[in-house]
């Protein structure tokens, strides 16, 4: 361009505020730049697309629809081309240089008006060519317009106090954009530097972005496909480039929804859980999109907490975004989108556990401490991913699982509450002394082996209307059952109770008899607001100064031979009788899990065993 055709123009007052604004505090991230020119390239492309269906009479049709980008690292520069709708003079002038249609002056009125830093103004006044002056201390904009008789021009800058605008000829439809770097940004001329962004931000613009010659964007943006145009080997394709995976999804969802707001929407569900194999916890795997656009890796807040293991990706052209695309304004509006996307997650998974029960129980072994987190923590899915949990019960064959709605389905008419014991394993729950009366009334106990589940319940609370109740705990009614053998008299029970409570003192809250054991001669229950043994060990996990006092209501068996010889024995032999109370009594807290401290009861056995022995 010869310095006697260009035309020098002043920057007007507000562009010199943006150019300002820009460079220094706009955006947090310089790489930035790049996915704001490749969009701008992508957006002229499109409407060339549309101009194209009315208009016949444009410059250069043949010409194919891509982005070029080349990149030299001794002259430090990059160049950005395309073959979009380019610009006249006079749009050179009021889209580069004017505020009247950038919407630079609203912009600017508006981070004056509400007192806000511009990185929280919502990205409506497209100003991210401006960019660009974070990296380059010049800027060449070459462009033809589309119309026939338009001219080959060139815009120059240096971000600072005005522009030119000259000849540039054989300049070819579109815009090439050179940018000279600034010395210590130099690092943006090397190519693989400009591939990794470009893979990182602009992977499904919609037209080839190609990096000195070769392709970098070659894996489409499925989810914005129709699915029955879509292969497996596609998707899983998509799923290991897209979501950085080496395993195979063993799910996926893939769906489209226009309200409350549009999105479209590929979500994976890896095969393998990392944080199961010792790896630590995982981030959160949902990248967030606007026409194909990245915005956001890991978008905080999107997703609840526990959904950190699925993958994929949401896109909508519908978010509002901050001036620089980098952070949304309407938090609102991201947990709008988050709710729709996590509702249908769960649906998936309701749909895929009745589809096919085996695959889901090998899915939900790997994966059954994020269901349960969010048990937990989601109040929002809270009933909906009840239904997702997996458990064995006194009804189904060891490593057999069902899920509570099997269990209601299997309830005895009229029964209002769904009964569970935790322990350490099925073999310990199942010989504990507690599930002896709801096996002789063939009422069905779930069995919880994890050592969350006891949290994870309390949080549930219910499910479908039917309280969650713990058999380890007392005051649970029972009907009446008809048990095998004599049972003591009613005043010779009650003496006994008094007895026992008596010699027991404070370590029991009460002593009675009831209905719940059938074979075992005495059972510890638990207060309704008392710790199980599990609950326990995990305080004292947590806090080594954890200290809370046993104390249990004591139930007898009256029909027990070892009860009714007691009963004989207060009166005959108070020493024995005192000596086999106390043990009784430990022996309950041993089978469930609450004796802390056994030295007392190796000796107490010992001094009975010699009293049996006649020692």
């Amino acid at each position: 361009m010869s310095t006697a055709t260009a035309e020098k123009h002043t920057f007007q007052a507000e562009i010199q505020q943006l150019l300002d604004l820009v460079v220094h505090s706009l955006y947090t991230d310089k790489e930035i730049f790049l996915r704001e020119l490749i969009s701008n390239a992508s957006d002229s492309m499109e409407k060339l697309r549309h101009i194209e269906a009315t208009e016949k009479d444009i410059h250069e049709p043949t010409l194919p629809l891509e982005i070029h980008i080349t990149t030299d690292s001794e002259a430090k520069t990059i160049t950005i081309s395309d073959h979009g709708i380019g610009m006249t003079r006079e749009e050179l002038v009021k889209n580069l240089g004017t505020i009247a249609h950038s919407g630079t002056k609203a912009f600017l009125k508006s981070v004056k008006d509400s007192g806000s830093t511009p990185g929280n103004m919502i990205g409506q006044f497209g100003v991210g060519f401006y960019s660009a002056f974070m990296v380059a201390d010049e800027v060449k904009v070459h462009t033809r317009s589309w119309r026939k008789d338009g001219e080959e021009l060139v815009w120059i800058s240096d971000g600072k106090s005005g522009y030119e605008i000259g000849e540039s000829p054989g300049q070819s439809r579109g815009v090439k954009i050179v940018m000279h770097l600034k010395e210590d940004l130099a690092e943006y001329a090397e190519e693989t530097r400009l591939k990794h962004l470009i893979e990182t931000y602009s992977n499904f613009v919609g037209f080839p972005i190609l990096l000195n010659g070769k392709r970098i964007n070659e894996v489409e943006a499925l989810w914005l496909k129709n699915k029955s145009e879509i292969s497996d080997d596609e998707y899983k394709a998509f799923y290991q480039f897209a979501c950085k995976a080496f395993d195979e999804p063993a799910y996926r969802l893939h769906f489209s929804a226009d309200a409350p707001i549009t999105i479209n929407s590929l979500i994976f569900v890896p095969g393998e859980n990392p944080e199961r194999m010792g790896f630590g916890k995982v981030d959160g795997g949902v990248a967030l999109y606007s026409k194909k656009v990245l915005i956001d890796a890991d978008p905080k807040g999107l997703l609840p907490e526990w959904m950190r293991f699925v993958k994929g990706v949401v896109d909508s052209a519908d978010i509002p975004l901050n001036i620089s695309r980098e952070t949304m304004q309407d938090s609102a509006l991201v947990r709008k989108i988050g709710s729709v996307i996590s509702k249908r997650v769960i649906k998936m998974f309701e749909k895929e556990a009745e589809a096919d029960p085996t695959k889901y129980r090998d899915f939900y072994r790997k994966f059954d401490r994020f269901f349960k987190e969010g048990i937990a923590n989601d109040y929002s899915n809270r009933e909906a991913l009840a239904k997702l949990l997996r458990f064995e019960s006194s009804l189904t064959d060891p490593g057999s699982v069902c899920g509570f709605a099997d269990y209601v389905s299997r309830a005895k008419d009229g029964q209002d509450k769904i009964f569970y014991l935790v322990g350490a394993s099925r073999e310990q729950v199942e010989s504990s002394p507690y599930i002896e009366a709801f096996k002789a009334r063939g009422l069905e106990v779930v069995y919880f082996t994890d050592a969350v589940d006891e949290y994870v319940v309390e949080s549930l609370g219910e499910f479908e209307g039917k309280k969650l109740v713990s058999i380890r705990h007392g005051g649970v009614d029972l009907d009446d059952h008809a048990p095998e053998g004599e049972s003591l008299s009613e005043e010779k029970t009650k003496e006994l109770c008094d007895f026992l409570k008596a010699e027991l003192g404070d370590r029991v809250t009460a002593v009675a008899s009831g209905k719940r054991l059938v074979d075992s001669p005495v059972i510890a229950l638990v207060p309704s607001d008392g710790m199980s043994p599990q609950m326990r060990q995990m305080m004292k996990a947590m806090d080594e100064n954890f200290k809370d006092e046993i104390k249990v209501e004591l139930e007898i068996n009256p029909r027990h031979p070892l009860v009714k010889k007691l009963s004989e024995a207060k009166a005959a032999n108070p020493e024995l009788a005192k000596l086999v109370s106390l043990q009784l009594l430990d022996n309950a807290l041993i089978a469930a899990g609450l004796l802390e401290d056994a030295r007392d009861t190796v000796s107490r056995m010992n001094t009975l065993m010699e009293k049996a022995m006649g020692a």
